[in-house]
Protein backbone atom coordinates (compact mmCIF):
# COMPACT_ATOMS: atom_id res chain seq x y z
CA UNK A 1 0.00 0.00 0.00
CA UNK A 2 1.30 3.45 -0.79
CA UNK A 3 0.29 6.73 0.77
CA UNK A 4 0.79 9.98 -1.11
CA UNK A 5 1.60 13.21 0.73
CA UNK A 6 -0.69 16.00 -0.50
CA UNK A 7 0.67 18.73 1.77
CA UNK A 8 2.81 19.13 4.85
CA UNK A 9 3.13 21.89 7.42
CA UNK A 10 5.27 22.25 10.51
CA UNK A 11 3.10 22.89 13.56
CA UNK A 12 5.81 23.01 16.24
CA UNK A 13 9.59 23.12 16.51
CA UNK A 14 12.27 23.30 19.21
CA UNK A 15 15.98 22.37 19.27
CA UNK A 16 15.17 18.68 19.92
CA UNK A 17 12.30 17.93 17.55
CA UNK A 18 9.71 19.23 15.16
CA UNK A 19 6.12 18.14 14.64
CA UNK A 20 4.43 18.26 11.28
CA UNK A 21 0.93 17.57 10.07
CA UNK A 22 0.64 15.93 6.67
CA UNK A 23 -2.50 15.69 4.57
CA UNK A 24 -2.25 12.25 2.96
CA UNK A 25 -4.13 10.28 0.34
CA UNK A 26 -4.40 6.50 0.42
CA UNK A 27 -4.51 4.28 -2.69
CA UNK A 28 -8.31 4.21 -2.52
CA UNK A 29 -8.45 8.02 -2.78
CA UNK A 30 -9.48 8.59 0.85
CA UNK A 31 -7.66 11.49 2.46
CA UNK A 32 -6.56 11.83 6.05
CA UNK A 33 -4.14 13.56 8.36
CA UNK A 34 -0.89 12.10 9.65
CA UNK A 35 0.97 13.68 12.58
CA UNK A 36 4.73 13.06 12.56
CA UNK A 37 7.45 13.98 15.05
CA UNK A 38 10.83 14.44 13.35
CA UNK A 39 14.00 13.99 15.41
CA UNK A 40 17.68 13.82 14.48
CA UNK A 41 19.47 10.45 14.55
CA UNK A 42 20.19 8.92 17.95
CA UNK A 43 22.25 6.06 19.34
CA UNK A 44 21.75 3.42 22.00
CA UNK A 45 24.75 1.65 23.49
CA UNK A 46 25.00 -1.83 25.03
CA UNK A 47 27.97 -1.34 27.43
CA UNK A 48 28.98 -4.92 28.20
CA UNK A 49 31.72 -5.82 30.64
CA UNK A 50 33.15 -9.34 30.50
CA UNK A 51 34.61 -10.68 33.77
CA UNK A 52 35.55 -14.12 35.11
CA UNK A 53 32.46 -13.81 37.37
CA UNK A 54 30.17 -13.22 34.39
CA UNK A 55 28.96 -10.47 32.12
CA UNK A 56 27.69 -7.12 33.38
CA UNK A 57 25.76 -4.30 31.74
CA UNK A 58 26.03 -0.62 32.60
CA UNK A 59 22.63 1.07 32.85
CA UNK A 60 21.48 4.58 33.62
CA UNK A 61 18.45 5.39 35.73
CA UNK A 62 16.54 8.62 35.32
CA UNK A 63 13.17 10.28 35.60
CA UNK A 64 11.21 10.35 32.34
CA UNK A 65 8.80 13.28 32.36
CA UNK A 66 6.46 11.96 29.65
CA UNK A 67 5.52 8.90 31.71
CA UNK A 68 6.12 10.41 35.18
CA UNK A 69 8.41 7.59 36.24
CA UNK A 70 12.01 6.70 36.97
CA UNK A 71 13.42 3.72 35.10
CA UNK A 72 16.63 1.91 34.19
CA UNK A 73 17.73 1.92 30.55
CA UNK A 74 20.76 1.59 28.33
CA UNK A 75 22.70 4.82 27.65
CA UNK A 76 21.20 6.57 24.63
CA UNK A 77 20.59 9.93 23.03
CA UNK A 78 21.42 12.37 20.28
CA UNK A 79 23.16 15.68 19.75
CA UNK A 80 20.39 17.66 18.03
CA UNK A 81 22.29 17.78 14.74
CA UNK A 82 21.34 15.90 11.59
CA UNK A 83 24.80 15.14 10.20
CA UNK A 84 26.77 13.35 12.90
CA UNK A 85 29.04 10.32 12.73
CA UNK A 86 27.06 7.58 14.52
CA UNK A 87 30.13 5.98 16.14
CA UNK A 88 31.33 9.34 17.41
CA UNK A 89 27.85 9.96 18.78
CA UNK A 90 27.81 6.53 20.48
CA UNK A 91 31.20 7.09 22.10
CA UNK A 92 30.13 10.59 23.17
CA UNK A 93 26.79 9.54 24.68
CA UNK A 94 28.44 6.65 26.53
CA UNK A 95 31.02 9.00 28.05
CA UNK A 96 28.52 11.78 28.80
CA UNK A 97 25.98 9.60 30.59
CA UNK A 98 28.14 6.93 32.27
CA UNK A 99 31.70 8.25 32.20
CA UNK A 100 32.73 5.07 30.35
CA UNK A 101 35.05 4.88 27.37
CA UNK A 102 35.23 1.78 25.18
CA UNK A 103 38.26 0.11 23.60
CA UNK A 104 35.95 -1.63 21.12
CA UNK A 105 32.68 -0.40 19.71
CA UNK A 106 30.69 -2.46 17.22
CA UNK A 107 27.75 -1.29 15.16
CA UNK A 108 25.03 -3.94 15.56
CA UNK A 109 22.09 -2.56 13.56
CA UNK A 110 19.80 0.43 13.02
CA UNK A 111 16.23 0.55 14.32
CA UNK A 112 13.41 3.04 13.82
CA UNK A 113 12.04 4.45 17.07
CA UNK A 114 8.22 4.38 17.33
CA UNK A 115 7.86 4.73 13.57
CA UNK A 116 4.09 4.79 13.75
CA UNK A 117 4.38 8.41 14.90
CA UNK A 118 8.05 9.43 14.86
CA UNK A 119 10.77 9.73 12.24
CA UNK A 120 14.01 8.94 14.10
CA UNK A 121 16.67 6.30 13.53
CA UNK A 122 18.48 4.63 16.44
CA UNK A 123 21.99 3.33 15.71
CA UNK A 124 22.65 0.37 18.03
CA UNK A 125 26.22 -0.19 19.28
CA UNK A 126 27.96 -2.74 21.47
CA UNK A 127 30.69 -1.20 23.67
CA UNK A 128 33.37 -3.44 25.20
CA UNK A 129 36.73 -2.98 26.92
CA UNK A 130 35.24 -0.37 29.24
CA UNK A 131 37.18 2.13 31.36
CA UNK A 132 35.49 4.32 33.98
CA UNK A 133 35.95 8.10 33.89
CA UNK A 134 33.92 11.22 34.65
CA UNK A 135 30.44 11.91 33.28
CA UNK A 136 29.60 15.02 31.22
CA UNK A 137 25.80 15.09 31.53
CA UNK A 138 23.38 17.60 30.06
CA UNK A 139 21.44 19.78 32.56
CA UNK A 140 18.23 17.78 32.04
CA UNK A 141 20.11 14.63 33.13
CA UNK A 142 20.74 16.04 36.63
CA UNK A 143 19.06 13.08 38.36
CA UNK A 144 20.72 10.35 36.26
CA UNK A 145 22.56 7.59 38.12
CA UNK A 146 24.77 4.81 36.73
CA UNK A 147 24.39 1.14 37.67
CA UNK A 148 26.44 -1.97 36.91
CA UNK A 149 24.19 -5.04 36.88
CA UNK A 150 24.66 -8.65 35.93
CA UNK A 151 23.05 -9.77 32.70
CA UNK A 152 20.75 -12.09 34.69
CA UNK A 153 19.64 -9.21 36.91
CA UNK A 154 19.08 -6.98 33.86
CA UNK A 155 16.87 -9.58 32.20
CA UNK A 156 14.87 -9.91 35.44
CA UNK A 157 14.51 -6.11 35.51
CA UNK A 158 12.96 -6.22 32.03
CA UNK A 159 10.30 -8.66 33.24
CA UNK A 160 9.58 -6.99 36.60
CA UNK A 161 9.04 -3.47 35.22
CA UNK A 162 12.22 -1.73 36.34
CA UNK A 163 13.26 -1.58 32.67
CA UNK A 164 10.32 -0.44 30.53
CA UNK A 165 12.15 1.33 27.71
CA UNK A 166 11.33 -0.46 24.46
CA UNK A 167 14.56 0.82 22.85
CA UNK A 168 16.62 -0.79 25.64
CA UNK A 169 14.86 -4.12 25.23
CA UNK A 170 15.15 -3.93 21.43
CA UNK A 171 18.87 -3.12 21.60
CA UNK A 172 19.44 -6.04 23.98
CA UNK A 173 17.53 -8.35 21.62
CA UNK A 174 19.59 -7.09 18.67
CA UNK A 175 22.78 -7.78 20.64
CA UNK A 176 21.66 -11.32 21.50
CA UNK A 177 20.88 -12.04 17.82
CA UNK A 178 24.20 -10.52 16.71
CA UNK A 179 26.10 -12.49 19.37
CA UNK A 180 24.55 -15.77 18.21
CA UNK A 181 25.58 -15.01 14.62
CA UNK A 182 29.12 -13.84 15.55
CA UNK A 183 30.23 -16.17 18.36
CA UNK A 184 33.96 -15.58 17.77
CA UNK A 185 33.71 -11.77 17.79
CA UNK A 186 32.88 -11.36 21.47
CA UNK A 187 34.20 -12.82 24.70
CA UNK A 188 30.77 -13.21 26.26
CA UNK A 189 30.25 -15.68 29.07
CA UNK A 190 26.44 -15.81 28.86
Amino acid sequence: MSIKTISSREVYSNPWCSVREDVIEREDGVRGIYGVMDKHPAVIIVPLEHTPEGDFLWLVRQFRYTVSGTFYELPQGGWEIADVDPEELARGELREETGLTADRITHLTDLWIAYGAMHQIHHVYLAEGLTQGETERDPEEFDMTVHRVSVADFESMVLDGRVMDNCTVSAWGAYRIWRDKHPTETTHTL
